[in-house]
């Protein structure tokens, strides 16, 4: 980046007008890189220590949003300390720290978001928002009304969760393929509501959060999301 006067990078972090700026300069309220500033100072934003009035001038993180198709074996998390790959590694080549955005466990797959955006994070993970989860949950041992039961409150962690909307796809003898909705983020809630109606869960898969989908982005692959769809998390 080049160098700029000092009053104008501090006129652009909103503390006041370019003219302002150069008064706190001469009055000797400005520092750069520790030394007390002067009027015709030049700096580099982002790289050289611009104090005012004590206060260091900090470059917000361009905000990221992204959408990454998770592959099975992969763990939602920055660091683990059993080494194995992470949801980090995958998004490596992304200049911005992005956090992931609630979970999917080790052996689920599919859409997971991950930004630097707090507020959309706290937004989307707290239960009162009740953002609608959609998975295709292939299952062993269905039998006829099992999807019913997938669908009925049970009790994880003292609590009842929300009843699920199940969407038979596809059954053949004893397998089936479901589309299973939730509205909350229970620790492994999908697994847990087969498990109890009796089916045992060969594959996982997140399909849709919200009106953000998949579609047909590679496993292991990410990509931005539009304006257009981070707004739709928001609403």
């Amino acid at each position: 980046m080049p160098e700029e006067r000092l009053q104008k990078i501090i006129a652009r972090y909103g503390i006041c007008s370019r003219r302002s700026a150069e008064a706190l300069i001469e009055a000797g309220r400005v520092r750069l890189n520790g030394n007390t500033a002067h009027l015709g100072d030049t700096a580099i934003d982002g790289e050289d220590v611009i104090e005012v009035d004590g206060k260091v001038l900090r470059k917000e993180p361009e905000s990221r949003y992204l959408l990454l198709n998770k592959p099975r074996g992969v763990v939602t998390t920055m660091e683990d300390e059993k080494g194995r790959k992470t949801v980090r590694d995958l998004v490596a080549d992304c200049p911005q720290r992005v956090y992931p955005v609630g979970r999917l466990d080790l052996n689920s797959e599919g859409l997971l978001l991950l930004t630097n955006d707090g507020a959309l994070t706290q937004h989307l993970t707290h239960p009162s928002h009740e953002v609608e989860k959609v998975y295709k949950v292939w299952v062993s041992n269905y039998r006829e009304g099992a999807d019913r039961l997938v669908g009925q409150p049970i009790v994880l962690d003292g609590r009842p969760t929300v009843p699920a909307k199940v969407r038979i796809l596809q059954v053949k003898d004893v397998l089936a393929t479901l589309e299973v909705t939730i509205r909350e983020g229970r620790n492994r809630q999908v697994r847990r509501l087969c498990e109890h109606a009796g089916l045992t869960v060969t594959r996982l898969q997140r399909i849709r959060l919200g009106k953000i989908t998949l579609g047909r982005l590679p496993v292991g692959t990410w990509r931005d999301l539009t304006e257009d769809e981070v707004e739709s998390l928001w609403n």
